[in-house]
């Protein structure tokens, strides 16, 4: 096995199943599967009234990461709205979660719907979508956990699984720069137009941008992009693309300052923002490229106000020469934050 191939394996972190209907017999068959596995686990027996139950996970999670998931899934949504497929962030863990409904063709007779969860360190949703559709075909068919962990384990360890009547699944055969343009930033120019320059601002900054949609896809659709507009960091960890309003994922949620006052300097990158998308000669990728560019250029006016302080080369701002330089406050007050975003202040 390649080196490459090695390291892509070793992103996912685990595997869980979520029910409703009568399991209790997939529970027992769970059992015997996942102490051959691990030394830890947990389910959630089901009363006589069927709720929804946590049946299995491998290897083990944590309370709060299992709640957490309960609360994602769909199944436990009181509008009865089935989302085919979801996924988010939860302290740097990244959850997919695929849900089905079971049709009466299924071994699983008294089984209504269930859930495919897997946890794993990287951001590629349509990687883990379609893993985790290939594990639903086998688990409505064999209605048993024992199959879906052959193919979790060999996917596990060789980043591969097979079957000509479920399905192929190859973990190289998902570049994470795709998963990264698979949105469309032209969508969001044509929506926002100009005051597009104020989420380039914000995520420049490192701001808390919140953005609500009564539709969780759309919500996903739409964020999922936004990381392109600082497509210079290549850095989607930012991205929580799917929150409740609950004390545990709002608690680092932060208000914005003024450092989010804008002047001449945003109104140069949200016209270029804005012609770029509008060009319909130009592709998502080449506009993002355009805006790649225009950030390139603010680093390189920000240069000349910093200074090397350590062997290592780290540059940091030095602010009286900003200054000097008697920029409009708002230039300045941005430059300012834009330096502390990329760590460049003096501590």
């Amino acid at each position: 096995m390649a080196a490459a191939e090695a390291a892509d394996t070793q992103l996912l972190l685990g595997v869980g199943l979520i029910g409703t209907g009568d399991q209790i017999h997939n529970l027992l068959l769970a059992r015997q599967v996942l102490v051959l596995l691990s030394d830890h686990l947990s389910t959630i027996e089901k009363d006589t009234n069927g709720e929804v139950l946590w049946v299995w996970c491998y290897p083990s999670t944590t309370a709060a990461l299992r709640n957490l998931l309960l609360r994602k899934c769909c199944l436990t949504d009181e509008n009865e709205v089935l989302h085919p497929f979801v996924f988010g962030q939860y302290r740097r863990t990244w959850f997919y979660i695929t849900t089905v409904e079971v049709p009466d063709s299924s071994v699983l007779k008294k089984v209504t719907h269930f859930s495919i969860v897997l946890t794993a360190k990287d951001f590629n949703p349509e990687k883990y979508a379609a893993f985790t559709r290939i594990l639903c075909r086998i688990y409505l068919k064999h209605g048993t956990p024992v199959k879906m962990m052959e193919s979790y384990i060999a996917v596990l360890t060789k980043g591969i699984c097979q079957s000509e009547e479920n399905g192929s699944f190859l973990s190289k055969d998902f570049d994470v720069r795709k998963a990264y343009l698979a949105g469309s930033i032209k969508d969001i120019v044509s929506q926002f137009g100009m005051e597009t320059v104020i989420l380039h601002m914000a995520l420049m900054l490192k701001k808390r941008v919140v953005i609500y949609h009564p539709k969780i896809e759309a919500v996903q659709e739409f964020t999922r992009t936004l990381p392109a507009l600082v497509w210079h960091r290549q850095d989607w960890s930012i991205l929580h693309s799917y929150v409740h309003l609950s004390t545990d994922e709002l608690e680092a949620l932060q208000t914005c300052t003024e450092s989010m006052t804008m002047g001449k300097l945003h109104k140069e990158i949200g016209q270029l923002i804005v012609q770029s998308a509008e060009d319909p000669n130009k592709s998502d990728s080449q506009v993002i490229q355009d805006i790649a560019l225009k950030t390139k250029e603010i680093f390189t006016n920000l240069a000349p106000f910093s200074e090397v302080v350590d062997d290592g080369g780290k540059r940091v701002l030095n602010f009286e020469a900003l200054k000097q330089k008697r920029f409009p406050p708002a230039t300045e007050n941005f430059l300012y934050h834009l330096a502390a975003a990329e760590q460049m202040l003096k501590i």
